[in-house]
């Protein structure tokens, strides 16, 4: 019994260990990516409309490669692992997390980012770590699915971007709405080893840099308000933006799903092309630079805000592998410049305030907001600032959109399944036409 006990925890741990040390992998790649689209980004003359040809076909390449032979990589990939923990049957968890997933999420990650789509790979880490928790499970004979899958995206946000406390506050808000003593246990430990792992290949860093300016009431009371109700408004008109045109799009694609989503993708694609050239490259990718050089004090143009919240929202309809963590962190940012320059407040402090409230909003989750912020800017001083723009860019989503991005997607996942389900033949009905 108690060597039972040891080979299992021995899997576990050698599964975070390995969710730690492919997240680290990732990242170097999504980064790789990204400077050589930048290469192509920064051509003149003629061949700065370059990625008119290259981004739209990139999409289309994604999209082809998903829909046939990695069914279930599509999109952020957040909510498939919500929806996995809803499901029972391991067969269709592993629609949705399985190293052949995982394999082609971080490889369609990086070909999306190569061609300029505003995507981020913090999302895809939470699928990946999942998906290798859930057969470290199986290898190990563990039975704890729904606690392992939420142990592995916790690993995964926590490896991604360097922040072990949002990866735990994530798991508990996002991924669980609860909180089970048990369950979070497993969701410590897989985080402490998943983050050792990958600062061991990384090294310790804040993900956006630092910002030396802090919050003081007297002074910036109003862009506080103005960062939490403004940004948490764009976050649900995002949120709600994205589920309407996500349902409507899978109406449009039933009877022939891959013509329609190779059409579609191109069209995203198109648009995304179009946004990058018009801002001269700034809406291509994470909008990492972008968010970084804001915090750390240098404005951003008023309309990087407009066009990156287009190029976020076209690729994340678009139906390629790529989350929108990173995205929606640069749109927040770029707001939060913008309104900044019109208050007179310092740009950094304003681009943090913009980013907690524009991201609460979207993925209304407010804990998960300011923490995972506060951790990845690396300045403690803001904590009150913070959490006031989050909650009132989640009260304020609130009041547009009821539904809750992610679990509104993952129950369209959800509901994929239970068609699947209900379109098998029974044994018994089975049985029937051979009997007659």
């Amino acid at each position: 019994m108690r060597g039972r006990y040891w080979r299992q925890r021995l899997v576990f741990w050698v599964g975070a260990l390995a969710i730690g040390l492919v997240s680290a992998g990732f990242a170097k790649l999504a980064d790789e990516a990204q400077r050589v689209f930048a290469i192509i980004g920064e051509a003149q003359g003629p061949l700065r409309f370059t990625p008119l040809l290259v981004t739209p076909l990139g999409f289309v390449l994604c999209a082809f490669v998903a829909g046939r032979y990695v069914q279930g990589s599509q999109g952020s990939g957040i909510p498939q692992a919500i929806a996995a923990r809803h499901l029972r049957e391991d067969e269709e968890r592993s629609r949705f997390l399985s190293l052949r997933i995982a394999a082609g999420k971080i490889v369609m990650t990086v070909v999306g980012l190569l061609c300029g789509a505003s995507i981020g790979r913090e999302g895809p880490t939470v699928q990946v770590g999942a998906s290798i928790m859930l057969q470290a499970a199986r290898w190990g004979g563990m039975v704890q699915a729904r606690g392992l899958i939420l142990a592995g995206s916790a690993a995964g946000i926590a490896a991604a971007f360097n922040t072990p406390l949002a990866g735990i506050v994530f798991a508990i808000e996002e991924m669980s709405r609860t909180y089970q003593a048990r369950a979070n246990g497993i969701v410590l430990s897989a985080v402490i080893i998943a983050g050792l792992a990958s600062l061991a290949v990384v090294g310790n860093y804040t993900y956006f840099g630092f910002t030396s300016a802090t919050a003081e009431l007297r002074r910036d009371w109003l862009l506080i308000l103005a960062c939490g109700i403004v940004g948490g408004a764009a976050g649900a008109f995002f949120s709600s933006g994205m589920i309407a045109l996500t349902r409507r799009i899978r109406r449009l694609k039933a009877g022939t799903p891959l013509g329609r989503s190779l059409a579609i993708a191109l069209v995203a694609g198109l648009v995304v092309a179009v946004l990058g050239v018009a801002s001269d490259g700034m809406t291509f990718g994470t909008g990492y630079a972008q968010a970084r050089s804001a915090i750390e004090g240098t404005p951003l143009p008023p309309s990087f805000f407009i066009t990156k919240f287009l190029a976020s929202l076209a690729s994340s309809i678009s139906g390629i592998p790529g989350g929108l963590f990173a995205p929606s962190l640069s749109v927040g940012a770029g707001l939060g410049s913008t309104l900044g320059q019109l208050l007179g407040s310092p740009i950094g402090l304003a681009a943090v305030l913009g980013m907690a409230g524009y991201f609460s909003g979207v993925v209304q989750a407010p804990m998960t907001a300011f923490v995972i912020i506060l951790e990845m800017t690396g300045n403690h001083d803001n904590v009150t600032a913070l959490m006031a723009a989050s909650v009132l860019g989640y009260g304020t989503a609130r009041l547009i959109s009821r539904e809750p991005l992610y679990h509104a997607l993952s129950r369209l996942f959800i509901a994929d399944v239970l068609r699947i389900r209900r379109q098998q033949p029974t044994a018994g009905s089975a049985a029937a036409p051979g009997g007659a």
